[in-house]
């Protein structure tokens, strides 16, 4: 059976996929996701953030060397965190393929995929409890006496999608574990890894000797306690939005440095509606 993503198809015999970030994307506007996924209307795209990725790369590739010793990593006994290791399973790589939609779940009540990649889970051994854990990258500021980076919070309006995004993660997990990982309990509580480039107190980042240069991060652990009650009845409102014949509105509030202002696009096409009226 051919799958059913990129335009909804209401006869289509195969559940429509849908990744956590087209989720994100209906909470931040359900006009512009039916505009999107129902229509087909291309907006413009952000270019990738290949330093962020670049990153992430570089954090498995740290974890992935104890996940194969089934030990905590020295970063995870520095913050506490010594009675966790690297979930080793046979799905893992599976699970971090984000356009493949590798970590997913059938929601058989919309009779739609739910899922994403993940960068990583931690295992506790001895209570076969599991967390979900999400590796981010920024370069902040200093704080306000200039003596050190300001320390990394999960406040501000772009960090509610960063939970949100948890949330996802770890309800589709708990999905898992009713099937396939039956031995096993999802933590509500999950980590962010956060990088934070030091573009302050570092003299340069050229090597002398090569064509190489190294660039300084400090790095946090954050906690947050997860909260996934939102998650089923948005994918039905979701759901409800695909099957709808007539556009929603586009979000008024929200969006802007404040959260104060309305989509962007519903700004955009408003004055491209009055420029056309006007000429």
């Amino acid at each position: 059976m051919a799958r059913h993503r990129g335009m909804y198809k209401p006869d289509h015999e195969a559940p429509y996929e849908v990744s956590r970030s087209r989720i994100e994307a209906f909470v931040n506007c359900p006009a512009c996701f039916w505009l999107d996924r129902v229509k087909g209307v291309k907006f413009p795209g952000m270019p990738p953030f290949l330093l962020n990725s670049a990153t992430d790369t570089l954090l498995k590739k740290d974890f992935d060397k104890y996940r194969e010793l089934k030990k905590p990593h020295p970063f995870m006994k520095n913050n506490g965190l010594g009675h966790l290791v690297p979930f080793k399973h046979k799905d893992f790589h599976k699970w971090t393929l984000s356009l493949q939609l590798g970590f997913r779940t059938y929601h058989k009540k919309s009779d739609l995929i739910i899922g994403g990649g993940l960068d990583d889970v931690w295992h506790d051994p001895k209570t076969n409890e599991l967390f979900i854990v999400d590796y981010k990258s920024t370069a902040g500021r200093r704080t306000e006496d200039l003596s050190k980076l300001e320390p990394i919070t999960l406040e501000g309006r772009w960090k509610g999608g960063y939970k949100r995004q948890m949330d996802m993660y770890q309800w589709i997990l708990k999905e898992i574990t009713k099937t396939e990982l039956q031995d096993y309990s999802v933590s509500n509580i999950g980590y962010f890894v956060y990088v934070n480039g030091d573009q302050h107190f570092e003299e340069g980042m050229l090597r002398e000797q090569e064509n190489k240069a190294d660039m300084s991060f400090d790095v946090q652990l954050l906690t947050y306690e997860g909260n996934d009650s939102w998650v089923e009845d948005k994918i039905m409102e979701l759901k409800d939005c695909l099957n709808s014949p007539v556009c929603p509105e586009h979000t008024k509030t929200g969006n802007g440095p404040k959260g104060e202002d309305p989509c962007e696009y519903y700004t955009f096409l408003k004055s491209m509606n009055y420029n056309e009226k006007d000429g």
